[in-house]
This record gives structure tokens, sequence and C-alpha cells, in this order.
């Protein structure tokens, strides 16, 4: 286990929009599918859409499942756990949030935990959302989870026992002991978080507050349902590692001998525009004395499909080395300068809590070189020179 996770719940929580959010991570749709097939009695599917919320584009993952209207026991639904030929970590985090799921049910009813009807919560839809979230996570394998103050909304909803506030007695009951809060500003009255949302948050998170300094490396965003005026009805998810830690990334590689030169900036766009976290080129000579570039990727795993893709659709090789390599990456941030009205980014890395370096991203600083009428190399100075009197 290496890395963290930061959930964004700060406009709500669902299972199905953390399986959106994992699945815009970079987890694939094949994790969850089969986890979901491995324990569901009857077929369901889940369909991947890409919507907005708010202006925002988010990923929206549909659970497809067939009318049925059977209510579930907790022992119910932990025999199809225990039956199904699941990874035993997957299973033992879908048992851990429906024994969660059934407790707080169990507190609001007043009946036993084994005894409780999930009604909602029972149906197929929510034990796709339950165990797709949680080969997900598995997949992701992080060691630690941070999770935001929940927003949970207000107003009222509609219910199995009929119309109940929001947030919903099971949902208070969950979040008991952890930061929760009527949601942003300006939201409209309804409900925001689900007692599957919460049930799932309350079972994997290690940490609550905001995001902790890390490398993100990914970024997934899940969409709800509905898409309100005002409110982006979105959970966010960043997946990255705690400053200092390692991770195991993938080179791909392949020698090109007959590329038209002019084509290989358009080919390293593509590469970053599929995920790549790097690409990059070295000039060669090979058999014959030819001339020729090699082309290293580097990218996570979860990224690696979509980068082959691109190599053998841009590019006229016939084959690809691989191997893994161990990367360690220091905390980054962006802060703004104004030079002269114009806005320029610098990034800024630390180590160990202390900045090691502060660069000026050369776009901006060129463009406002253009719209100032100067040389890019004075913008350049003036920036660096801006970043250290405003943020020493």
């Amino acid at each position: 286990m290496s890395g963290t996770l930061w959930v964004d719940a700060s406009s709500g929580a669902s299972g199905d929009m953390l399986l959106g959010a994992l699945l815009g991570a970079g987890v694939p749709l094949e994790v969850l599918q089969s986890a979901v097939d491995a324990v569901s009695p009857e077929p369901v599917a889940l369909a991947v859409e890409q919507v907005t919320r708010g202006g925002l584009a988010a990923t929206r993952c549909h659970v497809d499942v067939p009318e049925s209207h059977q209510h579930r026991t907790w022992r119910e639904v932990s025999a199809l756990l225990a039956a199904a030929p699941l990874d035993d970590a997957v299973r033992t985090l879908a048992e851990r949030v429906f024994a969660r799921l059934a407790t707080a049910e169990g507190a609001v009813h007043g009946v036993p935990p084994e005894d409780v009807h999930f009604h909602e919560v029972g149906a197929l839809d929510a034990i796709a959302d339950v165990v797709g979230v949680a080969a997900g996570l598995v997949h992701l394998d992080a060691a630690s989870v941070v999770v935001s103050p929940v927003a949970v909304g207000s107003g009222s909803v509609r219910a199995a026992h009929g119309v109940l506030p929001v947030p919903p007695p099971a949902v208070a009951e969950l979040l008991r002991g952890v930061p929760s809060y009527a949601g942003p500003e300006g939201a409209p009255a309804m409900e925001l978080c689900t007692p599957t949302g919460a049930a799932l948050l309350t079972t994997v998170a290690t940490a609550w507050g905001p995001q902790p300094l890390m490398v993100t490396r990914e970024v997934g965003v899940g969409a709800g349902g509905r898409d309100p005026e005002g409110h982006a009805n979105v959970l966010r998810l960043l997946v990255g590692a705690a400053e200092g830690a390692t991770t195991e990334e993938l080179v791909i590689e392949a020698n090109v001998d007959d590329l038209d030169p002019r084509l290989w900036p358009a080919v390293l766009d593509a590469l970053l525009a599929a995920g790549a976290a790097d690409a990059w080129l070295t000039p060669i000579l090979m058999k014959k004395g030819r001339p020729a570039h090699t082309l290293h990727v580097l990218v996570v795993p979860s990224r690696a499909a979509a980068v082959r893709d691109v190599v053998f659709r841009e590019t006229t090789t016939i084959g690809l080395r691989e191997h893994l390599v161990t990367k360690r990456a220091l905390a980054r941030e962006m802060v703004t300068v104004t030079i002269a009205g114009q806005a320029v980014a610098v990034k800024v890395a630390r180590h160990d809590g202390r900045v090691v370096t502060a660069q000026p991203e050369y776009d901006d600083v060129a463009r406002a070189a253009a719209a100032l009428g100067r040389p890019v190399g004075d913008v350049l100075a003036d920036a660096r020179a801006a970043y250290r009197t405003e943020h020493a």
C-alpha cells in the first residue's frame, strides 16, 4: 500500500457518485463490473456517460437493474457476499459497509441489525454500488483515505417509510462523530448524502479534513443524477501520493526511424492528453547508421492502455518495450504572480515542507511577453522576482 486518496464530499455523496469518481480517476470499468457480476443474483450492468453538473465535466455511472421490489435482510446480503467469488479484500470491505448500514438502520428503527430490512439499500442497485465501490477502492490500494466534511443537504426526502427530514435518520446516525453540514451556500433544498454514500465514506475514511499534502496523480469527478441550479452535484476523488512517497509507474518505449519528424510534437501532445505523466524523445543512431528517436512515455498503470493506443495510432512503430520504475515526486502547488497586469502561474515544489524550487510556467511567460511587447527572458526574470517578493 502507498499513497493517499482525498474525497471531496462538499457537494454530497452517494454510491453512484463514488462509482463515477473512481471511473474518472482511471479505475477500469471491468474491475467494477466483474465484482458486481460476482455478487448480484440478477444481471446488473454498469454504464458510463460523460455529463456536466453545474458546468463541470463529470463521469456518470448508471446502474441498470431489472425491475425488482425485493427487500433483503443483512443476513441475506451477508450470504450473497460470502458465496460470491470475490477478492477477499473486496468481500471484507463490502461486508463492513453493509454491517455499518445494518447497525445504523437497526438503531433508527429499534431492531437487531441482523433483522434489518434494507429496503432501497438492499435493492440490486445499492448492492452494486457497495460492491463496485469496494472493488474500485481495493484496486487503488491507498494507504490512507482522507474525507472532507460531508454535505448532507436540507429539506425532506420521500423514502420507504414516508417523508423524512434531511439528513434522513440513517444518514444522521452513520455520520455520528464525523464532520458534516447542510451543504454549499445557495444549494437547493435536497438530499445530498444517501445512506449508502455515508456508509461507504465512514467505513473507508482514515481521517477527516481538507486535502492533505500530497502529489495528485489522478482526479475523478463523479456525477449525481440531478443537475440543480447553482450547485455542482459532484463528488471529487483525488488520487495521489503523500510527499516523499514512492509510486510504481510504467515506462513505455519504442525506437522509431521512419516517422516524419514534424509529427513528433503532435504525438507528444496526444500522449499527454491520454494521461501520460511525461513523454519525451532521445536521438539515437540505429543499425545501418540510420538516425532515429527513442520515444519514452511515463504513465501510471491505469492509463497505460490509452497510451499504447496513441503510440500505435500516431507513430509507425510495431512494438513496444515496457518496464516498471519507482518514482518519487515532491509535493507541488501553483501560485499566481502579476507582471504589469498579466497573470503568470508559478509552479512551487516543496521538500519536507520547505520550498526548493519555484518555476514560472513558460506558456504564461510567453503570453505575457507578447501582450507587453517585451523580451521573454525579461518577463521570466520579473516573474521569478515577483514570486520571491510576494511569497517569501
